[in-house]
Order: C-alpha cells, then sequence, then structure tokens
C-alpha cells in the first residue's frame, strides 16, 4: 500500500450523521476536504442544510436531508437513498446523543427511556442499515462515537455513561460479524469537547476549570482536534483497525492524578 495519500477520502461517500452542529459538522467539513462525497443528516433540519450549503460552496459534493435515528425506517431510507445515488457507501459516522444528569434515585422512567432510546436504539439502527449495505458490498468503515463515560463515570452519569458503554459494545461485536466482509466498525470517545450541547458547563466557571483539570493540557478539546481520529478510521491509513475505541480525551484517562512528587 503506498503510503502518500493514505488519509484521501477521493471517491468515497461518507454519510455523517449529526452533522448539524458540533463534532458531526466539523467531521462533515473535514470529509469534504479531504475528498469525500459527503451526505450530512440531522435531525434539525435548518442547521443540516445551512452546514452543508457551506461544505458545498467551497467546491465540495455534498447534500443533505433531515434524519431521525430513533426511527429504523427513516435510517434504512436515508442510507439506501444515498447508496442508490452514489452506487455505494464507504463512510458511515453517527455522533448524535443526549445526557440527563440526574443522580439514579431521581431519574424517572421517561429519562431513561429518553437517553436509551436516541443513544443505543439509534446507534443500532445506524450500524445496523449501514452494515447491511457494506457486508453486501464487501468494504466499508462504520465510525460510532462512544465516550470516556464508557470506561469512567461520575455522579449524574449513570445512564449516560451505561448507552456509551453499550455502544462500544455495539461497535466490537459488529466488527467481528461484519469483517469477515470486509467492514470495519469502531468507536470513538471523546472527553470535554466544546460544543453547543456542553455550553451550559463551560458558563459555569467552577465546573470547566474542574473538567478542564482532568486534562494533561488543562483544557477542553476542540470539535477540529477530533475530526483526525474520525479520519483515520474512515480511510486506508485505519485500514487494519477495527473493533477499538479511540479515546481523545487530552489525556483525561491517562492521568492518575496531578501531584508532581518533590524533587522531580
Amino acid at each position: 500500500m503506498a503510503q502518500k495519500g493514505l488519509f484521501d477520502l477521493s471517491s468515497k461517500v461518507v454519510a455523517v450523521i449529526g452533522s448539524g452542529s458540533g463534532i458531526g459538522e466539523a467531521v462533515a467539513a473535514g470529509c469534504a476536504q479531504h475528498g469525500a462525497r459527503v451526505a450530512c443528516f440531522d435531525v434539525n433540519a435548518e442547521a443540516v442544510e445551512r452546514v452543508c450549503g457551506r461544505i458545498a460552496s467551497s467546491g465540495a459534493q455534498a447534500e443533505w436531508a433531515p434524519l431521525d435515528i430513533r426511527e429504523s425506517a427513516a435510517v434504512d431510507d436515508a442510507l439506501d437513498g444515498l447508496r442508490h445515488r452514489a452506487g455505494r457507501v464507504d463512510g458511515v459516522v453517527c455522533t448524535p446523543s443526549i445526557n440527563v444528569r440526574k443522580t439514579l434515585l431521581s431519574y424517572t422512567e421517561e429519562e431513561f427511556d429518553r437517553v436509551v432510546t436516541l443513544n443505543l436504539k439509534g446507534n443500532f439502527n445506524v450500524l445496523r442499515s449501514a452494515g447491511r449495505i457494506m457486508t453486501a458490498q464487501k468494504s466499508g468503515s462504520i465510525v460510532l462515537f462512544s465516550s470516556i463515560r464508557s470506561q469512567v463515570v461520575e455522579p449524574g452519569q449513570a445512564v449516560y455513561a451505561a448507552t456509551k458503554a453499550g455502544i462500544l459494545q455495539m461497535a466490537r461485536t459488529a466488527a467481528a460479524e461484519f469483517g469477515p466482509y470486509g467492514v470495519r466498525v469502531n468507536a470513538v470517545g471523546p472527553g470535554v469537547i466544546e460544543t453547543p450541547l456542553t455550553a451550559p458547563i463551560k458558563n459555569n466557571p467552577g465546573w470547566y476549570q474542574a473538567y478542564a483539570a482532568k486534562s494533561v493540557f488543562s483544557r477542553w478539546g476542540r470539535v477540529e482536534e477530533v475530526v483526525g481520529p474520525v479520519l483515520l478510521l474512515l480511510s486506508d491509513a485505519g485500514s487494519y483497525i477495527t473493533g477499538t475505541l479511540s479515546v481523545v480525551d487530552g489525556g483525561w484517562l491517562a492521568a492518575d492524578g496531578r501531584f508532581m512528587p518533590p524533587g522531580m
């Protein structure tokens, strides 16, 4: 395999779900910059149309459509439609999730169902639909979004953390099942990233600094810093990577404490 151009996505068709804002928006733009034909999907039609317009204005091939991943038929229609129009689907990235930060004893059944339905069922719908297409064409790469919360937790994160661990295990299982067909499946595990969804935390100085201190860089991550690992997993550079959790957390999981012993 030639080393030059390993990250080139030219001629590849990539669907980015959740591309209306945040990490999904950055990933969609990054894929387009590396030559992919990008299909942008999001439950917020106005937002995803705007993102797609910006990508297309740069000369890239891009299209958009609204999509609610909680609806399995809608997911099938979206990805099957893309395959019909483009002839194939080489990459699928799924970023959407929600979190209700409450202790277990105060969680309601409605809140539990809402988080689990989007985070677990939604990702399952995408994984199954993309897997059907890619195993048939005998190639492709699927990237789901887990979190450092699949590995470590804090009070108020029980249900969210459970879904993120579940996403990781679904990705690993799919990697084992789809691998014989030439399809790779991986998960990305961000730490705390500056997005519209984390803005309320960022606006709380104490909370913001507590999270920043967990990184060895003493800061939060930026959405563009998540793009590179996703490009690796989608591209030929990641041709032997499957069933993994690619952690993008600024060293959060690596550093268990920050005290520097005297004399060092």
